[in-house]
């Protein structure tokens, strides 16, 4: 009888499974789409973060490129439109976390607590369409820095590199925006962040020239930055493929070891920061 009861059990227990994974897919979806809907409804978000980054390539670094040729053996043009992605993803992220106030403020937030959906899926949802977004602003910087001058190798390996370092650290930033703003108490205080947290990083990581120029100290916090694992993994894999960013990282010899180090720096970061991020999120929702 033990034997029959368990047989039993074991189908009812995996349709459950099932039940409840296809549950967590639906509200997961409809999450994405209520947040797509309402950042269609606020170009804002669309447009600001571009402004700067497209800036940079557009008028910026060619200007830079007609007074620094290369940068080891780079095109110094390419070498900073690379950059301006370091800059758009993070702008991108930490504006999207402004939504966040006005859900809790208008008390939307609230509702969506009350429905029956885990607390982690609210955070993915978010997260969802702050990949989305950027990637098509990511392919906006991209397509404006080609037409004015940049070039990019087209492997399809060195465009993995580069989808994978940018991914990586919008789930990095996303996740840091998600918990500032569930810890933040004003929107105000929040935006006052935002330069730190976005911009400032950016000057430290190797953006406008290699990590190798700066003074010992100041080398040895780029490195603990996850932009400038980032930033030395996108110009692998679109316009260094010596891997000479990578080296200033790493000192070792194989551009390919090097990559896949930097990168499992990005993925440890994006973890952790997107944990922390859930988990914030799960303490202020009992307040």
């Amino acid at each position: 009888m033990a034997t029959i009861d368990a047989s039993l059990h074991r189908p009812r227990a995996t349709t459950a499974r099932a039940a409840a994974s296809a549950g967590s897919t639906n509200a997961l979806r409809t999450l994405v789409r209520r947040r797509f809907a309402l950042n269609i409804r606020t170009p804002r978000e669309l447009l600001v973060p571009l402004l700067t980054p497209v800036l940079f390539a557009l008028i910026i670094a060619p200007a830079l490129a007609d007074q620094i040729p290369t940068v080891r053996g780079i095109d110094y043009m390419s070498f900073v439109a690379i950059a301006t992605v370091g800059l758009l993803l993070p702008l991108n992220c930490m504006l999207a976390g402004i939504g966040l106030f006005v859900e809790r403020d208008s008390g939307a937030r609230r509702d969506l607590i009350a429905a029956p959906v885990r607390r982690p899926l609210l955070v993915l949802g978010n997260l969802a369409v702050a990949l989305a977004v950027s990637g098509l602003q990511l392919a906006v910087l991209m397509g404006a820095a080609v037409l004015r001058g940049a070039e990019f190798s087209g492997t399809a390996t060195g465009i993995a590199w580069f989808l994978a370092a940018s991914i990586g650290l919008v789930v990095v930033m996303y996740g840091v925006a998600e918990t500032l703003a569930n810890r933040i108490p004003s929107q105000e205080e929040y935006v006052g962040a935002l330069p730190a947290v976005a911009i400032v990083p950016w000057f430290f990581a190797g953006s406008l020239f290699p990590i190798g120029a700066m003074p010992a100290a100041l080398a040895a916090f780029a490195k603990v930055l996850p932009l400038t694992h980032a930033l030395a993994i996108m110009r692998y894999g679109l316009v260094d493929k010596r891997g000479i960013g990578l080296h200033d990282i790493w000192g070792m010899s194989s551009p390919t070891v090097m990559a896949f180090l930097s990168l499992a720096v990005v993925a440890a970061y994006a973890i952790l920061f997107t944990v922390v991020a859930v988990t914030v999120f799960r303490r202020a929702t009992v307040r």
